[in-house]
């Protein structure tokens, strides 16, 4: 326990939900960035014309599926279960951001290497995840704003709880984001008198 007293004072940071969403956007879209790259190297190297149109035409129904559900309706609906469900407390997880953000996404990263690998060998496999990547970025790309939204709104800030990703996830909401901001629409207060 070499960081025993270093941890000991650390203050706990916590992963924001809205930077948690963040991030899940953006590996899934690196995601699919990656493996459409490797569908068409694979695809060209083996002159497999048909696994690229079958791509092209599966890459466009997921950008339109994409778009459907990531309608600002539906991504307030999206997080309305977790952030309901959310407990109030006034205190954060120890645990440190990278290990609760890890422990929430390696799936995606697992899912890439998998993809990718048999991408190679037989570049169906990674137009198919390719293409569901991408539908689901596109459709969780509003709701880091609907969150965020609820939180200027309540003046509350929510926070991932560690846990597996293969279990739902919980949030807890920790009261006083907001107290020091001007509402939209008003003017600041005028500085102190001297």
């Amino acid at each position: 326990m070499a960081d025993g007293p270093a941890r000991a004072g650390r203050i706990a940071e916590g992963v924001p939900f809205t930077d948690l969403l963040r991030m899940t956007v953006l590996l899934a879209a690196g995601e699919a960035t990656a493996l459409a790259a490797i569908t068409v190297l694979a695809a060209a190297r083996d002159d497999d014309t048909t696994t690229l149109a079958v791509a092209a035409a599966w890459w466009a129904a997921a950008v339109a599926i994409g778009f459907y559900l990531g309608r600002p309706a539906r991504a307030a609906n999206g997080v309305r279960e977790p952030l309901a469900a959310a407990r109030t407390t006034t205190s954060l997880s120890p645990e440190s951001p990278e290990r609760i953000a890890l422990g929430r996404l390696w799936p995606i990263g697992v899912s890439a290497l998998l993809a990718g690998g048999l991408g190679i060998f037989w570049p169906g496999v990674a137009a198919i995840a390719a293409g569901y990547a991408l539908l689901v970025a596109l459709a969780w790309r509003r709701r880091e704003a609907a969150v965020i939204a609820i939180e200027e709104r309540d003046g509350v800030r929510f926070y991932v709880e560690p846990g597996s990703a293969l279990r739902p996830l919980e949030l807890v909401r920790t009261p006083g984001l907001g107290r020091d901001r001007t509402p939209p629409g008003h003017p600041p207060p005028p500085p102190p008198a001297a």
